[in-house]
């Protein structure tokens, strides 16, 4: 009988450890980190945070939408519109608070903070990122 329930211990024990190895992966992939770039919004429901890391999906119509608030521009000059379109569609320089996930998305804006362009604009990491809608004219 002793033996019965040892053997019935060990697969308890080997669950239990298990689960808090997975809970603090967990946690730690869960730890929020500060990324700054540029904020893209071009559509409805669409909208992307492009750092000198990489580009994460922040909301996707009718998809993946992150939790949390999108950044407002410092000013109205320091959101760059798509050209004609009059519901304020663009990309401006922000830094937000996130938790991200491991497909480059972002999964919970904690906060979120738009800067003056000059801020990206200045910023080596980012040259070349800035969105061109050049080509969309």
């Amino acid at each position: 009988m002793a033996r019965h329930g040892r053997s019935l211990l060990f697969p308890r024990f080997a669950v239990a450890l298990a689960a808090a190895l997975l809970a603090g992966h967990a946690a730690a992939a869960a730890k929020p980190e500060t990324r700054c770039g540029w904020f893209i919004n071009p559509t409805p429901g669409n909208a992307w945070l492009i750092d000198p890391d990489a580009q994460w999906t922040v909301g996707l119509q009718g998809g993946h939408q992150a939790e949390g608030p999108w950044p407002e521009p410092p000013s109205e000059k320091d959101w760059v519109k798509h050209e004609g379109d009059p519901r304020g569609y663009g990309y401006g320089c922000a830094c937000l608070k996130v938790v991200t996930g491991f497909d480059h998305s972002i999964v919970r804006i904690l906060s979120a903070k738009g800067k003056p362009l000059a801020q990206c604009r200045r910023d080596r990491a980012l040259t070349g990122l800035e969105p061109d809608y050049a080509s969309d004219r």
